[in-house]
Order: C-alpha cells, then sequence, then structure tokens
C-alpha cells in the first residue's frame, strides 16, 4: 500500500510540475527582411534630365528595423499602368544608401537618396498631353522587394534650348542682361514659352528670380534693380516650358541653363545733376543772407549735396562743411556790394558725386 501511495505522489508532482511550466506559442516564420515600398517619391525635369528623390525606408514590411538594404531599381515607362519593373531604367546601388545603424531608426527615416535619369530623345516629341511615368523599388541584399513606390510623371514634349550669347552689364540703372534670342519656337493654345533670368548671390545657395519675358517679346534684354550694390553676383539664363491643357493645372519645367555669367556690382555711377537752382538775397532789416534752393534728386542712394559758390573772375570753392540732407542751403557769409555764384552737386552713399548744377548768380546790395 505505501509503494502505491508513493508511486501515485510521483504522478502527482510531476503532473504539476509539467503544469507550471510555459506552454511556447505558435513559431513566428523568419522576417522576410522586405523593405517597405516608398511612398514619397518626387520628379523634376529640367532640360533633358529627370531629378528623382525620395527617403528611404527605415522598416521592412514586417515593421522590423531595416537592416540590411540592396539596390533601387528605378522604373521609367510611357503607361501610368506601372505595377512591377522588370526593365530598369537605371539603378542606385547599395552602398550609395547605406544606413549608419540599425537603432538609429528616426534619423534613418529621413535618409534621402536621388537619381538622375537622361531622357532618350526618342521619348520626347510634339504632344503636350504625353506623360513619362517613373516609380522605383527598394531592394534587399537577396534581390527581393516588396513592390514599387507612388508613380510620378513628367512631361515628355521636346525642351527648348537656352538662349545664347547671354551676357550682363553693370550700368547706373541696374545690371542690364541680354542675350541671343533663340529661333521662333512654335506657340500653341497648350504651350508657351518664356525666358527666364536667375540671380544668386556668390557663396550663396539661394537663386532668385530677376524677371521673365514671352519667347516672342520685342527687346531680349531685362534690368536687375534689386541688387545691392558692392557685391558680387551670379546670373543665368534659361527657357521655361509651359503646358495649358484645358481642365488641368498648368504644368511648367525649365530647359537648361545657360552658362553662369559672374558679375560685381561695383557702383561708379554719380547721382543725377542737380537741376532748378536758384538764388534770392534778403537782408533789409535784418543779417544779410542769400537763400539758394533747387530741385530735389531722386536717386534712392543719395546723401547729400555740395554747395559751391564763387566771385566773379574766382574758381569756385565749397562752403558747406558737411552734406547738405536737403534741396535748400542760407549763405549767411555775404557781404555788401558783392555778387556770388553758386552751384550744387549731388553725392551718393559711396560717394560718387555727379557734376555741378547751372550755376544761379545773386548780388548783394
Amino acid at each position: 500500500m505505501r509503494l502505491l501511495t508513493s508511486k501515485f505522489l510521483l504522478l502527482m508532482f510531476g503532473a504539476a510540475a509539467i503544469a507550471g511550466c510555459g506552454v511556447p506559442g505558435v513559431p513566428k516564420p523568419p522576417s522576410l527582411d522586405l523593405p517597405q515600398p516608398v511612398t514619397d517619391l518626387r520628379a523634376v525635369r529640367k532640360g533633358d534630365s529627370v531629378y528623382l528623390g525620395w527617403t528611404m525606408p527605415a522598416e521592412t514590411t514586417d515593421r522590423l528595423p531595416v537592416r540590411h538594404l540592396g539596390s533601387t531599381h528605378v522604373c521609367r515607362s510611357l503607361d501610368s499602368a506601372m505595377h512591377e519593373c522588370a526593365n530598369p531604367a537605371g539603378e542606385v546601388r547599395a552602398p550609395q544608401l547605406a544606413r549608419a545603424s540599425p537603432q538609429k531608426t528616426k534619423a534613418a527615416a529621413k535618409m534621402q537618396a536621388s537619381y538622375t535619369d537622361n531622357l532618350p530623345r526618342t521619348l520626347l516629341g510634339e504632344n503636350t498631353s504625353a506623360q513619362i511615368f517613373y516609380a522605383i523599388s527598394v531592394l534587399n541584399e537577396s534581390g527581393r522587394g516588396a513592390g514599387i513606390s507612388n508613380i510620378v510623371h513628367v512631361p515628355a514634349i521636346v525642351a527648348l534650348p537656352p538662349p545664347s550669347d547671354f551676357r550682363a552689364q553693370v550700368t547706373a540703372e541696374g545690371v542690364v542682361l541680354s542675350w541671343t534670342p533663340i529661333p521662333r519656337a512654335l506657340e500653341t493654345p497648350t504651350l508657351r514659352h518664356a525666358y527666364r533670368v536667375y540671380r544668386r548671390l556668390e557663396g550663396g545657395n539661394t537663386d532668385a528670380a530677376v524677371g521673365e519675358l514671352p519667347l516672342d517679346a520685342s527687346s531680349t534684354q531685362l534690368v536687375d534693380h534689386s541688387f545691392e550694390w558692392e557685391k558680387t553676383y551670379l546670373y543665368r539664363a534659361t527657357v521655361v516650358n509651359e503646358i495649358h491643357e484645358e481642365g488641368k493645372p498648368e504644368v511648367q519645367f525649365e530647359s537648361d541653363d545657360t552658362p553662369s555669367v559672374k558679375v560685381f556690382a561695383h557702383d561708379l555711377f554719380p547721382p543725377a545733376v542737380p537741376s532748378g537752382l536758384q538764388a534770392a538775397f534778403s537782408g533789409v532789416g535784418q543779417q544779410p543772407f542769400i537763400d539758394l534752393i533747387w530741385a530735389p534728386d531722386t536717386d534712392a542712394d543719395l546723401a547729400g549735396y555740395n554747395v559751391f559758390r564763387r566771385e566773379v573772375g574766382n574758381e569756385p570753392v565749397k562752403i558747406n562743411s558737411e552734406l547738405v540732407k536737403t534741396p535748400a542751403f542760407r549763405d549767411m557769409n555775404v557781404a555788401p556790394g558783392k555778387t556770388y555764384v553758386y552751384s550744387v552737386s549731388a553725392v551718393d552713399v559711396r560717394g560718387n558725386e555727379s557734376a555741378r548744377a547751372q550755376e544761379a548768380s545773386e548780388a548783394v546790395p
């Protein structure tokens, strides 16, 4: 009886021990390590080149950090119904897309990649409705992917060449930009062209649009008034190709650029010569003086005026110690019985001085 009891207790303890152990769940399949498809592919056409940009996937389709990236296939098609990338138009190799470490998932999620596709001329024509479509497929180390990205497109029309003989000249009115016009292009209700000029401060990375002119404008010249003197700029010109399809937003893309022209905007140009100088004596019952007035100079960089006086037969002498800020001056240093001849010049903020205004004379009784 004792032997049976002992065996029964052993069985009970064994069953309890087994019941206390964790039972493993259903085993998970190994991760396929497929990068998630890109969702923010972007495309910009410039001349006969298309610049693609996108954010590299930071996670796999299993929502795990991407550990091993393979190459990226660039897909190009004339058909918007793209589902795969059987014959890639280009490839971005993995070393260009390497990540720092799997732990830096947030930083990796912002990692940008790019590719430039040079369009074959055979893909381009005159049909303003024709498009070239792009997608990309990011692969893993084994050359497998989870599908293509979002699809983007660019116009498939021929881009006009940039203008030739682009040049820039600094003048008192501004930087004059001119070029030789390109042969007249076919303008239609759906296709228009314009010249566009850009300016960039030397050493900077931001372009400012100086202005535009229609391709059929009578003059191929723009004047830049918005620059700053004593700075160096780089100017370039291009042609804007504008597509106007009824019921669709306007589409623009630029042709290639002209070579940049470097300009140092050195101000050697004086303000305009003052005009309308008049002199009037006053002095009855008071200390005698001569008042001078003239038309104000409208130059934006005007700093002030210099006033000159001479007696008949003598050379003019400047009689103001500081620049006169308003177009008026009172000469208190006059003597009875003398005639004085006055002239005025304008001075800008960089010290450039104009010629003198036409003289005006006045006698002191």
